[in-house]
């Protein structure tokens, strides 16, 4: 299929610097994909509260994803974004925010993420109404889940399309559920319904064995990596932290702990960051420094582009649609 106007505009102008990497980075993505190798997508941000399923829906649609590690935040927030879309207010001048002002919103119940603000009783509480029995039923039943999972079976389940407020098609986690793609979500904890839900184990309402661990999704994803790696993994990076820690750990954890010396390394790496090569920085480490950790091959195509994954990620995905 020929690229669409905003491809032809992107291998045109962007031609040197961080734009050129990129333009190189997405055809090393597409390059994968035309190879028969299969791609994750970390997501690590808000880039579920920036709205980013908009278009990563599409990439799902489009089998240009196979596999997802995301924050607890990101996993949760798509859905929020999803049932509770005209609550949420943006704020411009948030730079500009006095205490009292960030107070204000505390107390209107408006949990502030850069320029925007989620809703609570129309995000978090409704969203918490609904999971609680599906946990619930779980618990009750002696079954045990992951995260993605619980959310998979509350959006496929139909409870929520009462509060539906923007078009089912912009968001990625429904995509994801209708595919039943694997996520993977290391430390689920730090969001707001693991908060919730460890809430209920200290209330003695449910287990805490009923949610499955971030031992598991290590577990889960070695098995996954070994079934599928054998024309290749790709490893697609939006921001940093344990969203692309974890899941780009399982190689050397396969090759040097299982001793699994056929495992192949990732296949492609990129990442999107605007964080400046520091100190102990995971999310600032050149890729480079992957190959001593036994994480990328010597050969392994490497790309970093430093910018705003808002700005970036978008128009990736653009290229890879053919848009």
């Amino acid at each position: 299929m020929s690229k669409g106007p905003i491809s032809q505009f992107i291998e045109k102008y962007y031609l040197h610097f961080n734009s050129a990497a990129l333009v190189d980075a997405a055809k090393g993505y597409e390059k994968q994909l035309q190879d028969g190798a299969q791609m994750m997508v970390t997501l690590a941000g808000a880039m579920s509260t920036a709205e980013l399923g908009k278009i990563f829906a599409e990439m799902i649609r489009k089998d240009k994803v196979q596999i997802i590690s995301c924050t607890g935040a990101n996993l949760e927030e798509d859905i929020m974004n999803l049932v509770a879309h005209s609550h949420y207010e943006r704020v411009p001048n948030y730079r500009d925010l006095t205490p009292q002002q960030e107070w204000d919103l505390l107390e209107r119940g408006l949990n502030r993420v850069t320029d925007t603000c989620i809703p609570e009783h129309e995000a978090f509480r409704r969203l918490q109404k609904h999971i609680y029995k599906i946990w619930k039923d779980a618990d009750d039943k002696g079954e045990r889940y992951f995260p993605h999972e619980f959310m998979y079976k509350m959006l496929l389940s139909g409870v929520l399309e009462e509060y539906y407020e923007i078009d089912l098609k912009d968001s990625w986690m429904y995509a994801a559920a209708e595919k039943n793609l694997p996520i993977i979500v290391p430390g689920w904890e730090d969001s707001t319904m693991g908060n919730i839900f460890a809430s209920y184990v200290i209330k003695g309402e449910l287990k805490a064995s009923t949610m499955k661990s971030g031992i598991e999704y290590m577990t889960f994803l070695a098995d996954w990596y070994s079934k599928n790696s054998s024309n290749g993994v790709g490893f697609f990076q939006i921001g940093g932290g344990i969203a692309g820690d974890f899941p780009i750990c399982v190689v050397p954890m396969l090759y040097q702990d299982m001793e699994m010396h056929d495992v192949p390394f990732w296949s492609y790496f990129c990442q999107i960051s605007d964080s400046t090569t520091s100190y102990g920085s995971y999310s600032g480490a050149v890729p480079n420094e992957k190959i001593t950790w036994g994480k990328l091959d010597i050969n392994t195509p490497k790309f970093i582009i430093e910018s705003d994954a808002t700005i970036v990620a978008p128009l990736i995905f653009a290229y890879l649609l053919d848009l």
